[in-house]
């Protein structure tokens, strides 16, 4: 999952959008140095990493990618899965929009972005004014997201030949969304996850 399923998925749990949001860019143990609020909300941006990951939709949409972007297929299923949760919003969640949706995420995350870590205050900088999780509706989009993240990390070079692989393998990758994400979604409600 990316930026928008872990906010939409913590909004459903009603755990701290925060803690989910900055989660990948915390290491160790989150009740060292966090309120017990955030850390949970860390956590649980962790458990849905590991849940989605094992999921066999999840594997069994890593074959639809070649040999050379195999490797990197986590990383851009990811934000593949943010795509059709963007695009299919109003389905998922119809009590909200999503720039409303966006715009309170946005009011409770951006007066804690002081004590966060530095990198997350800089992704901060882009995500809401640019309106990042908006345009994964697009799936033109995703090519500069995943050309972006290649260009930053030499070691994932392969991400930006990846886009192919989603165009190529839409259909049956928006099918495998609608298998799993359903289900996360009850699993939130339910605060189970």
């Amino acid at each position: 999952m990316n930026f928008l399923a872990h906010l939409h998925l913590a909004s459903l749990s009603e755990s701290s959008l925060l803690g989910n949001l900055m989660a990948d860019f915390v290491r160790g143990n989150p009740r060292d140095v966090w309120p017990d609020a955030v850390a949970d909300g860390i956590l649980l941006h962790r458990r849905i990493d590991v849940m989605t990951d094992a999921l066999p939709e999840v594997r069994a949409a890593k074959a639809f990618f070649r040999d050379e972007t195999r490797r990197v297929s986590p990383i851009t299923l990811d934000v593949i899965w943010d795509h059709f949760l963007s695009r299919h919003w109003d389905k998922l969640q119809p009590e909200i929009s999503l720039p409303a949706f966006l715009a309170h995420a946005e009011s409770v995350i951006a007066p804690e972005l002081s004590i966060t870590p530095v990198r997350f205050q800089n992704l901060n900088n882009y995500l809401w004014t640019d309106r990042w999780m908006e345009k994964y509706a697009d799936a033109f989009y995703l090519q500069g997201v995943l050309n972006g993240m290649a260009s930053r990390r030499p070691r994932l070079i392969a991400l930006a030949d990846s886009y192919h692989d989603f165009i190529d393998n839409y259909q049956v990758l928006e099918d495998f969304f609608w298998q799993f994400y359903p289900r996360m979604v009850k699993l939130a409600e339910r605060k189970t996850l």
